[in-house]
């Protein structure tokens, strides 16, 4: 390997890293390698479900602080919101941010007890602990969100 007068050897060396053909096919890189499940395991897509309602959170974090921002527009502005919010779509929106919540937060706490060194050699049983726990937290949040007629 070559190293360009002026270039850092060090991305240099990443660059061409990227470039070799060996024994391992190489995936995608960036965002795009979180979905690619080939040859991945629970693992890898625990990790992927974590990232992304992590990135689905922050976007609700902001939507949240635009919604309660009808606030300064009054009460009128408020009630018309309201209306929108009570909506069967609307509310099957709050089961999916339930949704986020629960594999977030259950997925967190399962990576939280493995880094504390507890459950270490017991991963898979842990994630489908917590799954099993989230299902039924959602199935519960689902039928008090919706079945309010």
């Amino acid at each position: 390997m070559s190293v360009r007068r002026g270039a850092d050897p060090g991305t240099e060396g990443i660059r061409s890293a990227r470039d070799d053909v060996g024994p391992i096919p190489r995936k995608n890189v960036g965002p795009v390698a979180w979905f690619d499940i080939r040859k991945r395991g629970l693992g890898q897509f625990a990790f992927s479900l974590n990232r992304l309602t992590g990135l689905g959170l922050v976007f609700y974090l902001y939507l949240h602080l635009a919604v309660l921002s009808t606030l300064f527009r009054g009460q009128e502005a408020w009630d018309d919101f309201l209306g929108i919010a009570t909506t069967k779509a609307f509310l099957l929106l709050d089961v999916l941010l339930v949704f986020g919540l629960l594999a977030h937060g259950l997925n967190g706490l399962r990576l939280a007890l493995i880094g504390s060194g507890r459950g270490i050699d017991h991963q898979k049983a842990l994630y489908r602990s917590c799954q099993v726990i989230g299902t039924i937290l959602l199935l519960g949040a689902a039928l008090h969100i919706l079945g309010g007629d």
